[in-house]
């Protein structure tokens, strides 16, 4: 027998191995092992077998980690399909759906002491003698008391400590009695361990709830229509649909699989799915600690967690008998994969949902243009909630031309006039506020007046940003950090200016404009700490935060009843993004943010503060006008076939020497020009918008068609003939989302 393997080695090949005898019934499609690869050991995966060879002399399989195939023979096809399309190294897609936890070689279970009744005590036998031990030792008695109560189950050694007061030297005294056993045994590291949450019942529907659940359980059921687009406007109840669907789905006896963008977004969701399904539900993400990624994963792939809840990667979840996958937020960016391979989640969902024909509920108040278009042209099925729950109306959203405040106070203003009077309303009246601006730190820049001197990163191609926390200016692009000079180094002026808005400035001019209120910031600096998202959202919720400052995490998603007025600064910040697509992200950010407020008995407001306010984008938000604004949308998209009227794939190169990296871009894109059919476009190589990063000097070459397959054959050929100069790297990125 001959196994094919792929080496956790970036060599984009699979490689043939002898299956010696002694394995033969081990070794199976997705087993991970063990191979000797040229002078040392790695680690590989089984990907398929085969009864010979074309190769000679071959190496033998050295030995199986595990007891049975951590990956099935389903997930190494979605493997296998993403490599291709994605145009990635295939053992980089089939590492990409095992967690690095779980591969690890280190990676292993936490074992610690568990105690049980011996099976006489266990079955109620010679339990006279134990009373003696109440009078003679009262500690190894508690102990007892404490196994008896748990029946035949036992508890670990530590737990029974906390629960008994006795030490361990009493529980080793009842082990040389002969009435308890002390054994090694693996503790889960359970994430949700300290979370009290009351369960919940499903609720009653409203009639457009109602018919989008009808529609979700005919999908789970018959499979048809295998992909819904749940348009749900902000507060129609989405949430509430993936619940009671996932139930159905659980009924059935099949497993889901819950994705969310944001890290932030984590907690509230799991609040809510827990108190629906208890200790069903496993969470994948990224600020678990690698003890509790591995044991999560491991509880899915054993089958005692029925539903993954987590971000992108979550999708790859082992859920036995998969059933559902929601997608919840699925237009938001962040679904997108920054390293090979450079998946979307929301598209791996939908075809992991077609190869194990299980049901894919895509769900957003503001879906994307390519998710719209292919519910109009019949691929999805788009069902929509175009109501608040209760019928509670949508916010009112006014927008404020910054130019004018600028204009009456001579200077550019934190808060608007009208912002201030409605924060100070809703303090009045014990309502809650949510200030929102995308884009962390106190300022942009740091400005020398005199001479023009702004602090750069010598790495990147942009300016540092002034943290008032810890006094250093931060580059968001590389990390690197530095303090804040004494003087300009270019003319030695002591007075430096602070140009631009970040959250920590707002959170300070906040708690001076309205000293009573209790102001939190929360953005990437606030919130490193573990369950430091949990913790803000918290007390949020519980009403020990008056005003709540933050970027895109507070966005989306977030349901608190209690807020009454949003407050956006500066909007146009994503409108000035060299970017197709800054519009449409411009337009979902605001509707997003906006559809936080008014979610309780008290209407919502929203205001809006721009220097930008007719734009089409901006407006169409005010209007909370969708189809509006994809209609418009979509007439540009299509003259210029942008998607979802054509598929981008942007080829990025980077080194050093940046004359090198433009003849590089230079010379693939020559190479490209007579592979390509004529329905491709081809654009000519430019520098990127950021144009250097973590010293690296980055240029794009971007092609365009209506089939991916028409770009990619050729791009893959051209990609392994050509010869890179000393320094040059290549990225592909397919389907790219961001150009910069």
């Amino acid at each position: 027998m001959i196994a094919k393997v792929v080496v956790d080695v970036a060599v984009d090949r699979e490689f043939d191995y002898r299956v010696p005898d002694e394995l033969a019934g081990t070794v199976k499609v997705g087993s991970r092992v063990t191979v000797s690869f040229g002078p040392r050991r790695t680690q590989g995966y089984v990907v398929g077998l085969a009864e010979a060879s074309d190769r000679a002399a071959l190496k033998a399989i050295e030995g199986v980690i595990g007891v049975r195939p951590y990956i099935d023979e389903a997930l190494l096809k979605l493997a296998r399909w993403m490599g291709e399309y994605y145009c990635a190294p295939v053992e980089l897609a089939v590492q990409s759906v095992l967690p690095g936890a779980v591969r690890q070689h280190k990676a292993k279970f936490k074992e610690q002491l568990f105690v049980r009744l011996a099976l006489p005590v266990a079955v109620g036998v010679d339990r006279g003698p134990l009373e003696d031990l109440r009078a003679k030792a009262p500690k190894q008695a508690a102990a007892l008391d404490v196994l008896i109560a748990q029946s035949e189950s036992g508890l670990f050694l530590h737990e029974l400590a906390r629960r008994s007061g006795a030490d361990q030297a009493a529980v080793r005294a009842l082990e040389t009695k002969g009435l308890v056993v002390i054994e090694k045994q693996a503790e889960l590291r359970n994430p949700l361990l300290h979370l009290e949450v009351l369960p919940t019942q499903p609720l009653a529907l409203m009639p457009q709830q109602a018919a989008a659940l009808e529609v979700v359980k005919q999908s789970i059921d018959t499979r048809q229509p295998p992909v819904i687009l749940l348009h749900g406007v902000t507060g129609s109840g989405k949430t509430e649909v993936y619940l009671q669907g996932i139930a159905h789905a659980l009924e059935r006896g099949c497993g889901a699989i819950v994705l969310v963008p944001e890290i932030a977004l984590t907690p509230q969701t799991i609040e809510r799915f827990r108190g629906r399904f208890g200790d069903t539900i496993a969470v994948l993400h990224s600020a678990l600690s690698d003890g509790e990624r591995h044991d999560e994963w491991h509880r899915i792939w054993d089958g005692r967690a029925r539903i993954a809840i987590g971000a992108r990667s979550a999708v790859f979840a082992p859920v036995h008998d998969l059933g559902l996958i929601v997608v919840d937020e699925e237009h938001e960016p962040t679904y997108k994969q920054d390293e090979a391979p450079r998946y979307n989640a929301r598209d791996v969902a939908v075809m992991r949902g077609a190869m194990q024909g299980c049901a894919v509920l895509l769900g957003s108040a503001t879906p994307a243009l390519e998710s719209i278009h292919n519910a109009r042209t019949g691929k999805y099925r788009l069902v929509e909630m175009l109501h608040r729950v209760d019928h509670r109306s949508m916010p009112v959203m006014r927008i404020v031309d910054m130019r004018i405040e600028a204009e009456r106070t001579g200077k550019a203003a934190v808060f608007s006039r009208e912002l201030v009077e409605a924060v100070r309303r809703r303090l009045e009246r014990a309502e809650q506020v949510m200030l929102f601006l995308n884009r962390r730190g106190f300022a942009t820049s740091l400005q020398c007046p005199k001479c023009g001197f702004v602090a750069q990163c010598d790495q990147c191609s942009v300016a540092y940003t002034y943290h008032r926390v810890g006094e250093s200016l931060k580059c968001h692009i590389c990390g690197d950090s530095k303090a804040v000079p004494a003087c300009c180094p270019g003319c030695q002026d002591p007075a430096f200016k602070l140009a631009g808005l970040g959250t920590q400035r707002v959170e300070i001019a906040t708690a001076r404009v309205f000293p009573g209120a209790r102001v939190t910031r929360m953005d990437a600096d606030a919130t490193t700490g573990k369950d430091a998202h949990r913790r803000i959202l918290g007390e949020f919720k519980s009403g020990k935060i008056d005003i709540l400052v933050g970027t895109q995490m507070i966005a989306k998603g977030l349901h608190f009843p209690n807020v009454t007025l949003i407050g956006v600064l500066n909007a146009d910040l994503s409108l000035s993004m060299p970017d197709f697509r800054a519009g449409e992200r411009t337009f979902q950010l605001l509707t997003q943010v906006a559809g936080r407020a008014g979610r309780g008995e008290v209407p919502g407001e929203v205001i809006v503060q721009t220097f930008s306010p007719f734009h089409a984008a901006i407006q169409a938000a005010r209007r909370l006008d969708y189809a509006g604004f994809c209609d418009q949308e979509f007439e540009f998209r299509k003259e210029l076939m942008y998607p979802p009227f054509g598929h981008l794939v942007c080829v990025g190169l980077r080194g050093p020497d940046e004359t090198r990296v433009a003849a590089a871009a230079s010379a693939l894109a020559g190479r490209l020009k007579p592979a390509l059919s004529a329905d491709v476009i081809l654009a000519e190589p430019s520098a990127a918008p950021l144009a250097r990063a973590k010293g690296q000097y980055r240029y794009q070459v971007l092609l365009r068609a209506s089939r991916t397959k028409a770009m990619t054959g050729p791009l893959k050929i051209v990609l392994r003939e050509m010869k890179w100069p000393a320094g040059v790297s290549f990225s592909v990125d397919v389907d790219a989302l961001q150009m910069m």
